[in-house]
């Protein structure tokens, strides 16, 4: 008779849900496999959409706003006291982004943002949100240690600078302003946004500061 060691076969049954999508995924998938087969959609059409959205919509879009922002102090005058106006100038401004607001990283302050009661994302500027800002870990323990969440995305805070978590909701958005890295002053504005990364617009990167060897 075969016996089962219960510990070994509860490790297996993790270690294959690890690699199984999420039950959304799941659902997603299957009706998105049904739309095909009844030739109501395209598959090729979402594929197209997700690669719009995770490279060309954003976090381009939003790297595009920073990088003008860093060298163009009358912009950054504008986007900091009307951002939906300001991103409007490049055609940016969606359902999304219109009721944005802007928030600096300094010297002194780091923000971070974060989205407690669901996902609200201003995701016209920086594309499709990541997975780990929609779970309710994230969403509450943004709020409650912002300090140690920020350590888990190794980004070190010291305690001389204030840490400033910003709630979006469906009314409100927020956007990051990182700090232009030192050492980019010859750099124009495409090389600059190349510097800037989804994460720092959140909040949970703070450094930017171009690779070693890295060509300017």
């Amino acid at each position: 008779m075969t016996s089962f060691e219960s510990s070994r076969v509860a490790e297996i049954h993790r270690e294959l849900h690890t690699h199984l999508p999420s039950e959304p995924a799941l659902r997603v998938k299957a009706l998105e496999s049904l739309l095909v087969e009844k030739g109501l959609l395209d598959s090729r059409t979402v594929d197209a959409w997700v690669e719009a959205y995770t490279e060309e919509i954003g976090p381009k879009r939003g790297a595009h706003v920073v990088a003008k922002a860093w060298t163009d102090p009358a912009y950054k005058a504008r986007l900091m006291a009307d951002a939906p106006a300001a991103i409007d100038e490049f055609g940016y401004l969606g359902g999304a982004t219109s009721h944005l607001k802007v928030v600096e990283n300094t010297d002194t302050v780091h923000n971070l943002v974060v989205c407690t009661l669901c996902s609200c994302y201003p995701f016209s500027i920086l594309g499709i949100a990541p997975n780990w800002y929609k779970t309710a870990a994230y969403r509450a323990r943004a709020v409650r240690d912002p300090r140690g969440v920020l350590a888990e995305f190794g980004v070190e805070i010291g305690d001389e600078v204030e840490v400033r978590v910003w709630d979006s909701t469906a009314e409100l958005r927020y956007l990051v302003l990182p700090q232009r890295p030192a050492g980019t002053e010859d750099r124009d504005e495409t090389a600059l946004a190349g510097l800037v990364t989804r994460n720092s617009m959140i909040g949970t990167q703070r450094d930017l500061s171009p690779k070693t060897g890295e060509a300017s």
